[in-house]
C-alpha cells in the first residue's frame, strides 16, 4: 500500500512540474535591465510551488498515520523555514506574492 502512495505523490510531482515547464517560456521574457529580480521572481515562484505541493503530501501522509509525531514535527519546520525564507528572499527582490504565483489552471 505505501508503494502505491508513494507512487501517486510521485504522479502529483510530475504532473505539477510538467504544467510548470509548459509556461516557462511565458515567465522566462526577463527584461534586460531587470534580470536579477526576474530571474529571481522565476526561481522563487517555484520553489514556492514545490513547497505547496510538499505540504499537500505532508498533509496526506498525516491524516493517512503514516508520519510519526518527530516526523511531523520535522516536516512542519522545515516547510514553515522554507516559507520564511521564500518571503525573506521575495522581499529582497522586491516581489510580492503575485510575483511568486505560478498559475496551473487555464488562463481565465
Amino acid at each position: 500500500m505505501r508503494t502505491k502512495d508513494l507512487s501517486l505523490e510521485m504522479e502529483e510531482v510530475r504532473d505539477a512540474l510538467a504544467r510548470v515547464s509548459a509556461m516557462l517560456l511565458d515567465r522566462i521574457a526577463i527584461d534586460p535591465d531587470d534580470v536579477e529580480r526576474g530571474l529571481a521572481g522565476l526561481v522563487l515562484g517555484l520553489v514556492e510551488l514545490l513547497r505547496q505541493v510538499l505540504e499537500r503530501q505532508a498533509v496526506r501522509r498525516m491524516e493517512r498515520g503514516a508520519l510519526s509525531d518527530e516526523e511531523i514535527e520535522r516536516v512542519g519546520l522545515a516547510l514553515m523555514r522554507l516559507e520564511k525564507k521564500v518571503q525573506e528572499l521575495a522581499e529582497h527582490f522586491g516581489l510580492d506574492e503575485e510575483d511568486l504565483r505560478i498559475r496551473m489552471g487555464a488562463a481565465s
